[in-house]
C-alpha cells in the first residue's frame, strides 16, 4: 500500500477542520447525547482550537494520503503538550481517524506503524494513547500491536464524563 504522510501546516487548518469533524462525527455521533456531542465538536474542532494546536511546537498533525487522496490523519504530542505527564519520555498518539469509506483497508495499521516509527526515531520510552472504554474494536486493534492498558482518565464530551483507557506500547 502506497501511503504518503504529510505534516499539516497552519495554512491547511480548514482541511483539518473538515476531516476532523467528518471522521469524529462518523465514529461517535450515534453513541453520544446530541447536545453534549455538538458542544464538544464546536470547541475541539473549532478554527481557534486547531490553529492553536497547529502552532504548538510539541504537537504535530499528519495527513495521510492514498494515491494522492486524503484518507485520514493522526496527531502526535510530545512533552508538555501531552494530555497526561509521565516521568519517563513518551509520545502521545492523540488522534487517529480515517474516512469511513477507507476503513477496513488496513490503513489504520500503516498509520500506527508510522506513529511507532516516528516515536522510535525520537528515542522515547513509550508511545501511549487514550481510547474510550466502550470502543472495544479500537482497544482490540491496539492490543494486537502490543499496547497494554495501564491506567484510565476522564474524557468529557460536552458535559458527559466518559472513561478513556490509557494504553501504552514500550519502545525500549
Amino acid at each position: 500500500m502506497d501511503l504518503d504522510f504529510k505534516i499539516v501546516t497552519p495554512k491547511e487548518v480548514n482541511l483539518l477542520i473538515e476531516i476532523s469533524k467528518e471522521t469524529y462525527i462518523s465514529a461517535f455521533q450515534k453513541l453520544n447525547n446530541p447536545d453534549d456531542f455538538k458542544s464538544y465538536i464546536d470547541v475541539a474542532f473549532s478554527k481557534k482550537t486547531l490553529q492553536k494546536e497547529l502552532l504548538d511546537p510539541n504537537s504535530v498533525f499528519y495527513f495521510v494520503y492514498l494515491d494522492k487522496t486524503l484518507v485520514g490523519y493522526f496527531k502526535l504530542n510530545e512533552r508538555g503538550s501531552q494530555n497526561e505527564q509521565f516521568e519517563t519520555s513518551s509520545i502521545e498518539l492523540e488522534r487517529i481517524y480515517i474516512y469511513k469509506q477507507f476503513q477496513n483497508k488496513h490503513i489504520g495499521q500503516y498509520i500506527l506503524k508510522k506513529a511507532i516509527s516516528i516515536s522510535k526515531q525520537k528515542k522515547v520510552t513509550f508511545l501511549w494513547l487514550g481510547v474510550w472504554d466502550q470502543n472495544i474494536r479500537a482497544i482490540n486493534f491496539y492490543k494486537r500491536y502490543g499496547f497494554k492498558i495501564f491506567n484510565s482518565h476522564s474524557f468529557f464530551v460536552g458535559n458527559d464524563e466518559q472513561t478513556d483507557f490509557l494504553m501504552q506500547l514500550s519502545l525500549t
